[in-house]
């Protein structure tokens, strides 16, 4: 596999602006190398690497996107009043409709009256098991690329989790998981992360182009196809996800994340 060597970029981007659209410039398999440390790579394909990570993957999606997982949705788009809405369903008229699932573990947040930790309650729907365990699955042959592709990653890895509780872990690296439909982000950091790991970002799609991540320090863009995988260290640079193309009604974009909380960290 050949390697990418990421380079400082200048650039004027700032968190909470909006990610345009960009062509992906980064194709095909490589591993990214930064200050001389291999810090991620990308697979265009996983069933390449891992047959069965393939099918995990398909039996997630299909089911994250059926109604046996329960979602947070968000409607883009004009609402205007009820009766509006009434009148547009019933002419078949959809807004356009983003949606998420979060997994395994949830840090303390005071201010939403959520001071303790918790599993999220995804995990108390018996109709979502099998999308929770496919999900698993999918986590933690996820986790086995890294160690075989990367293992200064893995080791790393590895050994930040021997201070993180076992009942807060989501696989044996992650403390959590989010799966997004159609979601575009503007440009942040993910601060909660714990500082020294990865995210892996699994890619489903269908006639749709966009929805690639962007880290402009580097100026690359990731061109994440379907079935793809991103290790990446989210928490060291902006990113932001450029917006996501339709080319078919049914047309869709979903990203598969799995990350690791710093709340879970004891230092």
């Amino acid at each position: 596999m050949k390697t990418l060597i990421l380079q400082k970029h200048e650039g004027k981007v700032k968190i909470g602006q909006d990610c345009p659209y960009i062509t992906p410039n980064v194709t095909e398999d490589c591993l990214f190398k930064f200050d001389g440390e291999i810090i991620g790579f990308y697979l265009s394909d996983v069933s390449k690497y891992d047959k069965k990570l393939g099918q995990l993957l398909a039996i997630a999606n299909a089911e994250f996107r059926s109604d046996k997982v329960p979602k947070q949705e968000m409607s883009r788009g004009p609402q205007g009043s009820k009766k509006d809405k009434i009148k547009r369903q019933i002419a078949g008229e959809k807004l356009v409709t983003q949606y998420s699932t979060i997994l395994g573990s949830r840090a303390p947040k005071p201010h939403m009256r959520m001071p303790y930790p918790s599993i999220t309650p995804v995990h108390n729907v018996k109709s979502a098991k099998k999308f929770i365990q496919a999900m698993w699955g999918a986590c933690v042959a996820g986790e086995n690329l890294i160690k075989e592709l990367t293992p200064e990653i893995y080791k790393r890895q590895k050994q930040l989790f021997q201070k993180v509780d076992k009942q807060w872990t989501f696989g044996n690296l992650f403390t959590s998981s989010i799966s997004n439909y159609n979601i575009a982000a503007s440009y942040h950091r993910d601060t909660g992360n714990l500082v020294g790991s990865v995210n892996i970002i699994f890619t489903k799609r269908y006639q749709s182009k966009g929805g690639c991540l962007h880290v402009p320090d580097f100026d690359v863009t990731f061109e994440q196809k379907d079935n793809s995988m991103l290790v990446y260290p989210a928490w060291k640079n902006i990113h932001g996800v450029t917006p996501i193309q339709k080319h078919h009604p049914q047309g869709y974009r979903n990203s598969l994340i799995f990350y690791p909380l710093k709340a879970f960290y004891e230092a």
